[in-house]
């Protein structure tokens, strides 16, 4: 005796999880392209409590001072002898943008006006310092 059973064929009851993928991978891409735009120093610095009137949201460059005076550039220390040789490459790569210096609180004013002149001999204008706001 066969069994006979009157199972209907179960069609359309699938979920189809390409439309989610897509939107996964568009996700991807564009977490991808504006992690490359993002500027970071590479070190932790504490910035001086102030106030200022407005901000500078165009940076090319961005150079960190730490407290023992060491200059950090795209994650890296920079020695002092090299920090000509860095700041020319990076303003030839994008001569629109602006510097802007993260200088600690513990920093000494010499080596942060060091950068600035560098800057300034390049010629990379404008120069802002950054500062935390309170």
């Amino acid at each position: 005796m066969r069994n006979r059973t009157n199972r209907a064929q179960a069609q359309g009851e699938t979920i189809d999880l390409t439309p989610m993928l897509d939107v996964v991978f568009i996700m991807l891409i564009f977490f991808i392209v504006t992690a490359s735009f993002i500027k970071l120093p590479g070190v932790e610095v504490n910035k001086i409590d102030t106030s200022t009137d407005d901000s500078y949201k165009k940076v090319g460059i961005l150079v960190a001072v730490t407290e023992n005076n060491e200059y950090w550039i795209d994650k890296k220390r920079v020695e002092t002898t090299a920090l000509k040789i860095n700041l020319s490459r990076l303003f030839n790569e994008n001569p629109k943008g602006g510097m802007v210096i993260q200088a600690d609180n513990e920093s000494n004013i010499e080596s942060v006006a060091k950068v600035a002149d560098i800057a300034r001999d390049i010629g990379i204008a404008p120069v802002a310092i950054s500062v935390e706001n309170d």
